[in-house]
């Protein structure tokens, strides 16, 4: 029983090295022959500025965002950069996606940052104007007459104590939103809060 034990080792074993030996016989080109050529590299296809951001959300965060955009930058041009600015604006690096969209021609730096505005308008719909601030202060810094940015950077301005900017942000927000409604009260309250009334 041993014996058909070593002699089944033996035949896997022969059978190895006659299948390492072919393949090694087989990949030899034959002499004077020229080497293959390297296969096609497939680059990978462009993406949309949409496109990278959904696939770097998860990452638009304090933590990760640097070094994920750094080994995924963004598109080239404008998509690239209103999107790429959302991302770091997300993740809290308002510096960064100012710079970014200062990079961009004037008359492009109001898109990218209503770009900014619509990535982030869902965080302050749910109610955290506080986060949403900053970035808010940002678009209305490009897009002057976003109302709502200036609605919710008003609302974040009254919560973290800055009452100056709040009763700018919230004064031009009344200006220009006329609809008597729930953003358009809660803009009047603040205001009479901010004046002691």
């Amino acid at each position: 029983m041993r014996s058909l034990y070593t002699l089944g080792l033996l035949y896997v074993a022969l059978c190895g090295s006659l299948l390492w030996l072919g393949f090694r016989i087989g990949a030899r080109p034959a002499a004077g022959a020229a080497a293959p050529a390297p296969a096609p590299r497939n680059n990978p296809p462009t993406l949309s500025g949409p496109e990278w951001f959904q696939r770097m959300k998860p990452f638009c965060n304090p933590v990760e965002v640097e070094t994920r955009v750094r080994y995924t930058p963004p598109p080239a041009g404008f998509e690239g950069a209103a999107y790429g600015a959302g991302c770091f604006a997300l993740a809290g690096k308002i510096d960064h996606a100012r710079e970014l969209i200062l990079a961009l021609d004037a008359t492009q730096r109001i898109n990218a940052a209503n770009v900014v505005f619509d990535l982030a308008h869902p965080v302050a719909d749910a109610g955290d104007d506080k986060s949403a601030g900053p970035i808010m202060g940002m678009v209305v810094e490009f897009s002057p007459y976003n109302y709502m940015a200036l609605y919710h950077a008003g609302a974040s301005e009254f919560i973290l104590g800055q009452p100056d900017l709040a009763r700018t942000h919230l004064n031009r927000f009344l200006e220009l939103y006329h609809q008597e409604d729930g953003w358009r009260s809660n803009a009047k309250e603040m205001l009479r809060k901010l004046d002691g009334s």
